[in-house]
């Protein structure tokens, strides 16, 4: 063979090559997404750097799409401060192309919510958020994206558990009647039948590929609600973008024909980047993708001005400590699942306030530790993000026994309506299969069966069950049957005085100090299991 064929022969080559790549990138959907960020823009990968190798693989592969599965605009004072405003404006900046509601989106009330949905570039999708009256979807139930290959379908799925976690009077009306809801039932068959007939409807519109986009977790609080659940009661799904427990993973779970859909979730706070990569052929892999390129320019100054703004309200000192209060224990949340000295800390500074007989904090409701040193506005606003409000309620024995026994269903799994507690104590066994009862909105129902909760006993002596109770904490618990208590519903308001969670905590912090007997991070003993 001469050199010149050769030349030819490998020019040739060359070019087809250049041809074929361009062809195989833009056969391929790439879908890079996030979860649970919670405010935490500048945290581990950094929204800024997610913004972009967005741009960067937009531009190998036009068939590329940004997601966010849930639980992005609350959780720190970037998003309390601005009623999630400041998220949004730095979601838009980010260029994301579908998001879905987690159960905090609504934190900051229904007409809030929908304001935000339109300031939302991309907007919010769920098929399940529907309105009572009617049974249909307030939002979109799911886009379809046709790209050059295939139609790609992205169905929304929110928390069915959204009506007890955040702040249910949120989807009530004026007489406390629920006007929205989640297709919630206790079997979990609203749920399953309403993602099917949306997955059969988008089919029927000609996706080629169905992906759910779920803020549900690989193990909820109710089992029958969780990602690994739905999934083994639906067919026609391709893919499933997780949320909500803050994990990462990258796992296989059977639809209900046995067939092995990949489910993925990247944790929380832009810990990691999802990549899931539709293949031409319809096969699907993904990723964790742990290092990004250096930040977009433009997001990472919005972020800063954001910030910037949020700092210099937060900036006022308020307090110090010379321990660490710990919302977390050997990796996992222990303020949802075992008392910590922070849990201590907190129902202490309700119960002095209004000086109760005892004081009850949700684990779900912290956010962070307390550091050892100074401590800021800033510091307690991202312990307690929520802004809920202080209340006094005179509570009979045996709606405390009840919400104790609510308060240790799911123990020792974590559960954000575990109750930290002052002025009482008790003892439970975890062993004992919970006797609580709930009903088809995950609200206390009653107690049937042994009960796990012990030996409790309120201001030194036994708790009895036919006597009122001075019990202070906040009103998303208290009030308004948040996380499934509702059995302080109709008990007696004594005192609202105004003051929100972290006005509490600095009034203490202040007055009391923060002393030595809350230096053993597992706490003082007050909630004490039983190991036989």
């Amino acid at each position: 063979m001469t050199n010149r064929k050769k030349l030819f022969r490998a020019g040739a080559s060359a070019a087809l090559l250049a041809l074929l790549m361009p062809l195989q990138a833009w056969a391929q959907v790439v879908l890079l997404h996030t979860n649970d960020i919670h405010c935490g823009v500048d945290k581990n990968l950094t929204l800024a750097r997610v913004a972009a190798y967005k741009k960067q693989q937009k531009a190998e592969n036009p068939q590329t799409l940004l997601l966010d599965a849930g639980d992005a605009i609350q959780g720190e004072p970037l998003g309390k401060l601005t009623d999630g405003r400041a998220m949004v404006r730095i979601l838009n900046a980010a260029g994301y192309d579908f998001a879905i509601p987690g159960n905090h989106e609504f934190d900051y009330g229904m007409d809030n919510f929908l304001s935000l949905a339109q300031k939302l570039k991309c907007g919010y999708t769920s098929c399940n958020f529907v309105r009572r009256d009617t049974g249909k979807p307030v939002l979109a139930p799911y886009r379809i994206f046709p790209f050059k290959e295939r139609k790609v379908a992205l169905i929304g799925v929110t928390t069915p558990g959204t009506l007890v976690s955040s702040t249910p009077r949120f989807f009530q009306d004026g007489k406390g009647r629920f006007i929205y809801g989640f297709c919630e039932d206790k079997e979990g068959v609203k749920l399953y039948r309403q993602v099917q007939d949306t997955v059969e409807e988008a089919r029927e519109q000609g996706a080629d590929t169905v992906i759910l986009v779920s803020h549900l977790g690989s193990d909820g609080s109710i089992p029958v609600w969780s990602s690994r659940a739905l999934l083994a009661h639906v067919t026609g799904v391709d893919g499933l973008i997780d949320g909500h427990s803050h994990e990462q993973y990258e796992v296989y779970y059977p639809d209900r024909k046995g067939k092995m859909i990949p489910v993925a979730q990247t944790g929380t706070k832009l810990q990691t980047l999802g990549r899931m990569v539709i293949e031409d052929d319809g096969t699907i892999r993904g990723e964790l993708i742990r290092n990004l390129p250096a930040p977009d320019p433009k997001v990472e100054t919005l972020v800063r001005k954001e910030l910037a703004k949020v700092d210099k309200v937060l900036s006022q000192k308020v307090g110090e400590s010379s321990v660490e209060l710990v919302d977390s224990l050997e990796g996992q949340r222990a303020v949802r699942q075992k008392e910590t000295n922070l849990g201590d800390f907190a129902a202490d500074a309700f119960r002095t306030c209004f000086k109760a007989d005892a004081a009850l904090i949700n684990g779900g409701s912290f956010r962070s530790g307390l550091p050892r040193g100074a401590w800021t506005r800033k510091t307690l606003l991202t312990l307690f993000p929520f802004g809920n409000q202080a209340v006094l309620r005179s509570v009979s024995g045996q709606q405390l026994l009840d919400a104790l026994e609510l308060s240790v269903s799911h123990a020792p799994e974590e559960n954000g309506g575990f109750l930290q507690v002052s002025g009482l104590t008790f003892v439970y066994d975890p062993a004992i299969p919970s006797p609580v009862k709930l009903d088809d909105q995950g609200n206390f129902a009653r107690v049937e069966g042994e009960r796990r909760v012990r030996q409790v006993m309120i201001g030194g002596k036994p708790l009895d069950p036919a006597e009122d109770y001075l019990v202070a904490g906040t009103s998303y618990i208290l009030s308004d049957g948040g996380n499934g208590y509702t059995m302080f519903r109709d008990t007696t308001l004594v005192a609202e005085p105004g003051l929100s969670d972290v006005e509490i905590l600095a009034d203490y912090v202040q007055k009391q100090g923060v002393s030595e007997a809350y230096r053993k991070p597992e706490g003082q003993g007050r909630i004490q299991v039983n190991r036989k």
